[in-house]
């Protein structure tokens, strides 16, 4: 499905139903830190930019999608002040 990545937005907060080939996304407050698992790269990034808004600390699962779409961009985001630590194991990310 191609709104599996909404689930994962839901686990922080998010108000999100997925109908069919459409979705429907209700403003909410805030987003909360969790852990988090990517399924594709558009999902991963929306998730990774999802983490950095949210308060508390994210775990993004799966980055090798995040790899394949966009070169060094936890460094591009630490430019604009978003804090990004690889994982050593380099397959997750923790977005602080």
């Amino acid at each position: 499905s191609r709104f599996q990545y909404t689930e994962e937005l839901n686990k922080m907060g998010a108000h999100i139903t997925a109908q069919g080939k459409t979705a429907i996304f209700n403003g909410v407050e805030k987003l909360t830190g969790a852990p988090l698992y990517a399924t594709d790269l558009r999902a991963a990034a929306a998730l990774l930019i999802a983490g950095i808004v949210a308060e508390g600390t994210s775990e993004l699962h799966n980055i090798h999608f995040i790899d394949r779409g966009y070169e060094r961009i936890e460094d591009k985001f630490a430019s604009l002040g978003a804090k990004i630590k690889r994982k050593k194991d380099k397959s997750n990310a923790e977005i602080l």
